[in-house]
């Protein structure tokens, strides 16, 4: 199985992207990710370093676009102006330059946390600026910076599942 096929069955959340392009976007930021950190599954990744737990990357990824999209679903029925497509693309690659950061190959500098790293790779794909955007200002990083709505949607549920899980384990 290729680089492609294992991210498409991995994250099959994907799917429910409506535009092509974008969703084909998706895969190739993943395999340019996965050729350059040197990994050659998505599998056995941790979710994070700063919290001893054994949630997967893959979980972590699909619980928080899973949030995103119920979230986003219920703002839409509310009259809000939500592109669900933006939402589905940034859950599944909000994380992504954690395949760097969690690297044995290090690329990138320490002091580049994942959210730079990622935004960057998002940019070499030449994925659109809205899902650089949401990459770039889903942690603490963009606090004070002016984020997009679905931005937005992902930092709050990227937040609910790391300090749900940190709660949970006492630390």
């Amino acid at each position: 199985m290729g680089l492609a096929e294992h991210v498409e069955e991995t994250f099959p959340e994907m799917n429910e992207i409506k535009n092509e392009d974008l969703r084909n976007k998706v895969v190739e930021v993943y395999c340019k990710a996965m050729v350059e950190g040197g990994w050659d599954s998505l599998e056995g990744i941790p979710f994070t370093k700063v919290i001893k737990t054994e949630i997967s990357y893959i979980t972590h990824v699909k619980v928080v676009t899973g949030l995103a999209m119920k979230s986003a679903k219920i703002l839409i029925e509310t009259g809000l102006k939500i592109n669900m497509d933006f939402i589905i693309a940034g859950g599944l690659l909000h994380d992504v330059g954690k395949l760097f950061e969690y690297s044995d190959i290090q690329k990138h500098d320490k002091l580049v946390r994942h959210p730079f790293s990622g935004a960057g790779l998002a940019m070499a794909c030449d994925a659109p600026a809205e899902i650089v955007h949401i990459i770039a200002m889903h942690a603490k990083e963009g606090d004070l910076g002016k984020r997009i709505p679905e931005a937005v949607i992902i930092h709050h549920c990227d937040f609910i599942h790391f300090e749900t899980v940190k709660s949970l384990t006492g630390q």
